[in-house]
């Protein structure tokens, strides 16, 4: 089998680049060149990974956001907007740029939902492309419709079908035309033709679309793109992952404790989350990890007891199969994480896809959600009390947990990768 040269072309958080990092490592082990095309502060992270990397300004974002920007990208109603026409599009052009270099001597390109102009630069090239979703919120159905959390009412309709949620799609398809008027204008001046609106069926690829998540999570649709497969999970930790020796010991020397933990994006604005969540673990008179960023220490209260660890990160696949219940922001990486690990949640989503991911782990039986207004130590301690006492929770979380093991996301999405370049020869 030749070698091939492939681009990953993706934009976002730890949860948006570490499963394009679990298919780079799987392309490499089958004896393919991996290139990860990102933005620039990412440079050492995916060097220290031992894969190529490729610059591709996506969006101008600092490797470490504000608080007042990250409350605009995971605002409940207008987050969603903000990220795509105030940070992505007005580089579009730009990024298309890159992304030309990038995808030189390139065989194939696998590319993020936001990573539009990588796409724009595969098809003026004639280069074979895949898109793909990180999670349901981001394969639209009427089937099996998002949660809209600024729309309490349109979430307890969630089973009318696509007689209801068919038409009010097509109102989204068309309101959200506008913000990203800039791609629907590029595509004029590079003369291709027009595909739909990029954010529904304009962003699914001709060549197949890969739904990098479980069907344990969103099962297939039938008004998924025709050819989309869903692949399962795709993790990635590092290739030399290990929990500092701090963390180690602290683990060794007690029961499990309850981990809280923020993702890598809401953890730039916590709010209250993490001296709530000590004090309820206080009250619970639990053992905690918090896990913070490097960010989030001022956050912390001062003079906890050394039942509650303060941690800047760990690798989730070591750490939350060792925790007794998992408290976190149901970030689409976070939420397969805890999945796999066997262990009852707690979800306090932010915005953006987190309400989606918190509901459906709700519906699996495996969680209790809270929003993050509504956060506080006492409906912390009453619902982790509920998740440690009921051991339907836990039971059907090592259920859950064991069949996420069972998945092999990345393998299954190189074998659509390669089985379309065999093709394509």
């Amino acid at each position: 089998m030749p070698s091939h040269r492939i681009v990953l072309a993706n934009f976002g958080s730890f949860g948006d680049l570490h499963p394009y990092l679990g298919i780079a490592r799987e392309l490499h082990r089958r004896g393919h060149q991996p290139v990860i095309a990102t933005v620039p502060h990412y440079r050492e992270k995916i060097a220290a990974a031992g894969f190529e990397f490729a610059p591709v300004r996506f969006a101008e974002i600092t490797e470490q956001p504000d608080a007042a920007m990250m409350e605009r990208i995971l605002h409940l109603r207008t987050g969603p907007e903000y990220i795509i026409r105030e940070l992505v599009m007005p580089h579009l052009r730009t990024a298309y740029a890159d992304a030309v270099i990038a995808l030189e001597g390139a065989s194939l390109l696998v590319s993020h939902p936001l990573a539009y102009g990588a796409q724009l630069a595969a098809e003026v090239l004639k280069l074979p492309w895949v898109s793909t979703q990180l999670a349901p919120f981001g394969m639209v159905s009427a089937y099996d419709p998002p949660v809209i959390p600024f729309a309490p009412l349109l979430t307890r309709l969630h089973g009318a079908g696509p007689r209801l949620w068919g038409p009010l799609l097509q109102l989204a398809r068309r309101g959200s035309r506008r913000w990203v008027r800039a791609v629907a204008d590029l595509r004029r001046e590079l003369r291709l033709p027009d595909t739909g609106n990029p954010l529904f069926e304009g962003g699914a690829s001709a060549w197949g679309t890969l739904a990098l998540f479980s069907p344990l999570l969103g099962q297939r649709q039938p008004d998924w793109p025709v050819r989309a497969t869903q692949t399962g999970f795709v993790f990635y930790d590092g290739e030399e992952a290990a929990l500092a020796p701090e963390l180690e010991h602290f683990l060794q020397r007690g029961e499990p404790p309850i981990v809280f933990t923020l993702g890598t994006a809401a953890v730039h604005s916590p709010g209250n989350f993490y001296r709530e969540s000590a004090a309820a673990a206080q009250q619970l008179g639990r053992r905690a990890v918090l896990l913070v960023g490097r960010e989030s220490r001022a956050h912390v209260p001062a003079g906890l007891p050394d039942s509650v660890l303060v941690a800047e990160y760990a690798p989730f696949s070591l750490l939350l199969p060792r925790a007794a219940a998992v408290v976190h922001q149901g970030g689409v990486g976070t939420t397969a994480q805890a999945m796999r690990s066997g262990r009852p949640t707690l979800v306090v989503p932010w915005g953006v896809d987190q309400p989606d991911n918190a509901e459906r782990v709700r519906r699996l039986g495996i969680a209790r959600v809270t929003t993050r207004k509504a956060y506080s130590a006492d409906v912390a301690m009453r619902e982790l009390d509920v998740l440690l006492r009921e051991p339907d929770y836990g039971e059907r979380a090592q259920v859950i947990g064991n069949e996420v093991q069972r998945e092999d996301g990345a393998a299954a999405a190189c074998n659509v990768m390669l089985t379309l370049l065999a093709s394509t020869r």
